[in-house]
């Protein structure tokens, strides 16, 4: 038996057992014949299968539109881990997938996990065994399945239980899905059930419609039924533009600006990094303006069809890796104001991609004086290993015109730059210097991890497998030394303190107020107050780029365990560290101060 019942029997009874000795005084209160609700009959099926669990939302785990996985649970995407707490963690999830067209996917649960099935009751599955058994007897992908979800209730909703003499004897308040399912599987236990109308119902499109009778209910959830794209094969979100249209593309070109190219795939070659900095300017008069430093290419761009047949067709004068009849695929909107406009062509793709929400307010100045003022220097780059040596002979100066020059004993070479929003830091430096040995390494978006007039720290996150690149501009040629590798030294000299810190916006430092810090050499680390003491190990990763902390389970600082903290800055007095969740999370910062 449902929750529910159990409750609404106890309180039959005692109401059954008050009513029998009601005088002819009392009221009864008989309910409309036409507005009752009666088990098994045409709306109560109707409004089970529009309560009824919908488990297709995440199909790209499961497989399965008749169960759901529990949040949050842990998947490893193509080698990737994820910790998947909200739906925006299944865009994640094929974020990764769509990084490549020609690999092998692979989407890896991390058992034991707890599935939701359609009646709402929950199952723990320990091995993908188990879960194969329990997704056995549901309907194939794209077969329709018995929900309804192109509709849904706007709670609460409070029905009505009378007893056989037609005396109201009973309330109930029916607050989401499951209460509804389980209300409408106990309408057997009730002598006669009506809802209390008005209510309202919100269809698939965002639109709602109040509801005032039996009548009207049953035919808005029959004319809603199979009304929408529910969704239901194992791809999250259909990847295709089933309700696209020309003037949804018109509207995000008009609405946001600054298009970067994302993904250029061309004959099995992936070219985008040859486009970084390069900034689309797509005009509602059919114009397309390219800007690239102080490089422009003006070109046409056309729109047209309908669904998935939305043929678009661009030209751009100089870049004819650009130039086709691209076939519009989908149109991916986020929660942080970016939108995704991708375009396939047989196994070729161009993705471009728009930072809306930052409108080019992004505060740069530091990084544009730092960068524009005087020469600057590689003095570590690291891709996989240490590369720091290939770039040892150039000299870099960054014009005010977003123009640059790289230059060595072989002559120099033209390249450019600009400032934007960084992916895991707020602000971001994009560079290129061409296709030339090594120079085309540095071609990328990179985020901004610090500046200074003396240096410039970058990282960056290789698509893909999700492994870092780090690149250091400082003032002086490279000695042989890395970016931050005297940060063992610099911690392992004395006592710290935590100075900040915070999980995105909420400020936890006062939890670590009276700790005192004592880096070891041995790689321990200590944490006392006093009356407590965290013991841990910590280490220095990627040349003084990243660190590592673990204090296993031990309060407060178990919040610090993490093996990829990114070094943000580093003084004798102070090191900030920050570490980014995966798959576009939160971020914890934490800033620790010498005593």
């Amino acid at each position: 038996m449902k929750t529910l019942k159990p409750i609404l029997l106890l309180v039959i009874g005692i109401l059954i057992t008050m009513t029998s000795c009601r005088t002819e005084d009392d009221l009864a209160i008989d309910p409309p014949v036409e507005e009752t609700i009666e088990a098994n009959s045409t709306i109560a099926n109707l409004m089970s299968r529009t309560a009824t669990n919908d488990g297709s939302s995440d199909n790209i785990i499961d497989n399965a539109s008749c169960l759901s996985v529990q949040l949050p649970v842990t998947v490893t995407v193509n080698g990737i881990e994820l910790e998947i707490n909200d739906d925006d963690g299944y865009e994640n999830i094929e974020d990764i997938i769509d990084l490549f067209d020609d690999d092998v996917d692979s989407v890896i649960i991390s058992y034991p996990i707890t599935v939701v099935l359609t009646d709402f009751s929950t199952v723990v599955v320990n091995s993908d065994t188990e879960l194969a058994a329990l997704t056995a007897n549901c309907v194939g992908e794209n077969e329709d399945d018995d929900d309804i979800e192109c509709i849904d209730f706007q709670y609460p909703i409070t029905a009505s239980v009378f007893d056989e003499n037609n005396d109201l004897i009973n309330s109930i308040i029916i607050n989401n899905d499951n209460d509804m399912y389980d209300f409408i599987d106990d309408l057997d236990e009730f002598a006669a059930v009506t809802i209390n109308f008005p209510i309202t119902v919100i269809f698939a499109d965002g639109t709602t419609q109040t509801i005032n009778s039996i009548q009207e209910l049953e035919s808005a959830i029959e004319i809603a039924d199979d009304s929408c794209d529910e969704d239901d094969d194992n791809d999250f979100d259909d990847d295709d533009c089933d309700n696209c249209s020309t003037n949804d593309l018109d509207t995000v070109f008009a609405d946001c600006s600054e298009w970067t190219v994302d993904k250029l795939e061309r004959n099995d070659n992936d070219l985008e990094d040859n486009y970084v900095g390069y900034e689309f300017e797509f005009n509602s008069d059919g114009t397309i303006l390219v800007t690239q430093g102080v490089n422009t290419f003006n070109g046409t761009w056309e729109a047209s069809g309908t669904g998935n047949n939305i043929s678009v067709t661009i030209d751009v004068t100089g870049l004819p890796d650009f130039n086709d009849t691209w076939n519009l695929h989908e149109i991916e909107q986020e929660d942080d104001d970016e939108v995704k406009v991708d375009l396939r062509l047989g196994d070729d793709r161009l993705r471009f991609e728009s930072d809306c929400s930052s409108g080019g307010s992004i505060d740069d100045t530091a990084l544009v004086n730092a960068l524009t003022n005087g020469d600057w220097y590689v003095t570590y780059f690291f891709d996989d290993t240490d590369e720091t040596a290939d770039f040892a002979d150039y000299v870099f100066n960054f014009a005010s015109d977003n123009s640059a020059i790289a230059t060595n004993m072989s002559g120099a070479t033209n390249g450019s730059w600009s400032t934007t929003s960084g992916d895991d830091t707020e602000l971001g430096l994009n560079l290129n210097f061409g296709t030339g040995i090594p120079l085309d390494e540095l071609a990328d978006d990179w985020d901004v991890l610090e500046v200074t007039n003396d240096i410039i720290r970058l990282k960056d996150v290789s698509g893909g497998d999700g492994s870092e690149d780090f690149l250091t501009f400082e003032r002086n040629p490279f000695d042989g030394g890395n970016g931050n590798d005297d940060l063992e030294a610099i911690l392992t000299d004395g006592l710290w303190i935590v100075a900040s810190y915070t999980e995105d916006s909420d400020d936890q430092t006062s939890d670590y107020a009276g700790y005192e810090l004592d880096f070891n050499m041995d790689g321990s680390v200590s944490a006392s107050n006093g009356s407590n003491t965290n013991n841990g190990t910590w280490q220095v990763l990627s040349a003084g780029n990243q660190m590592a902390l673990d204090f296993s389970t031990n309060m407060p600082f178990e919040e610090f365990n993490d093996d990829d903290w990114d070094v943000i800055s580093v003084s004798a007095t102070e090191v900030v560290i920050q570490d980014v969740s995966g798959g576009g999370g939160g971020t914890d910062t934490l800033t620790i101060q010498k005593l």
